[in-house]
């Protein structure tokens, strides 16, 4: 069984950055494509951010486009979120998710990933 487990998350000001890590424990993860979404108070859950099974597509919401990075390590089964310029509109529970087919491609469809991580929160403050 998958599992993930999200870290990274914490209180910053606008125009910070903050990188989240999402650990996963079983090497499934490196056959599958990655996702962080995002949820705040309110609102459904959204896409921010996937990477392909292999690294070599990655895909953003227009809203963090040019200002987040998504990146993998397949030798620690580790899925990064580097956030800059961060927003109040950033503000959210962020999620870790893997895809539920193996060697797929981007996706930015919550109904593709299976598996979830518990969440981080960030906290952006103006």
């Amino acid at each position: 069984q998958v599992q993930l487990v999200e870290s990274g998350g914490g209180l910053v000001q606008a125009g910070d950055s903050l990188r989240l890590s999402c650990a996963a424990s079983d090497a499934v993860f490196r056959v599958r494509a990655m996702g962080w979404f995002r949820q705040s108070l309110g609102k459904e859950r959204e896409f921010v951010a996937s990477i392909s099974w292999n690294g070599a597509m990655q895909s953003y919401a227009d809203s963090v486009k040019g200002r987040f990075t998504i990146s993998r390590d397949g030798a620690k089964n580790t899925v990064y979120l580097q956030m800059t310029e961060l927003k109040p509109e950033d503000t959210a529970i962020y999620y870790c998710a893997a895809q539920r087919r193996t060697f797929g491609g981007t996706s930015n469809s919550l109904n593709e990933f299976d598996y979830w991580g518990q969440g981080t929160q960030v906290t952006v403050s103006s």
